[in-house]
């Protein structure tokens, strides 16, 4: 079940997306969105799709795969309070990877890219809160992706060693 606009507007004063807005403007940013119900292996995104829509994570958990040649390689895990599909819906270019529910009732907030457009004239404090959230989710995203791949180059070629 899909929670209430009550609910939601709770949820999002919790989170880092909202925590400089007041309640009124959380209630205006829930207008400009969609609640989205997904199923276990529900695809979000397809890989080579253009970002029409960006997506912020309510309930549940959202794998972020790579398609190697058919075979599906999880990079990455998107929970509750994160912000996802940033990327191609900001530079418009295809998507990387394939988005998918890994939950069962996953729930999203969907912003389209139509709607942004005109949060941006109408609100344009409240859409610039959500950039400075996506800038700060690809920070990071990247910091995780750098961690991981130092991490890796340690094992493999031992510390300090090259």
């Amino acid at each position: 079940m899909a929670p209430n606009q009550i609910e939601l507007t709770q949820f999002l004063s919790q989170q880092h997306l909202c925590e400089s807005l007041t309640i009124k403007e959380t209630q205006t940013l829930l207008d400009y969105t969609a609640v989205v119900n997904c199923k276990k292996n529900e695809v979000i995104a397809e890989v080579g799709e253009v970002g029409e829509a960006l997506f912020f994570v309510i309930k549940g958990e959202v794998a972020l795969l790579h398609d190697d040649g058919g075979h599906e390689v999880a990079v990455g895990t998107m929970r509750e309070g994160e912000l996802m599909g940033e990327m191609s819906f900001f530079d418009h270019e295809p998507r990387l990877l394939r988005i998918r529910a890994s939950q069962p009732g996953t729930l999203l907030l969907k912003l389209t890219r139509a709607m942004y457009d005109r949060l941006r004239v109408e609100h344009p404090y409240i859409a610039v809160n959500l950039l400075e959230h996506a800038i700060i989710s690809l920070d990071h995203l990247v910091r995780r992706v750098s961690h991981d791949e130092a991490a890796l180059t340690r094992y493999i070629f031992g510390k300090g060693k090259r």
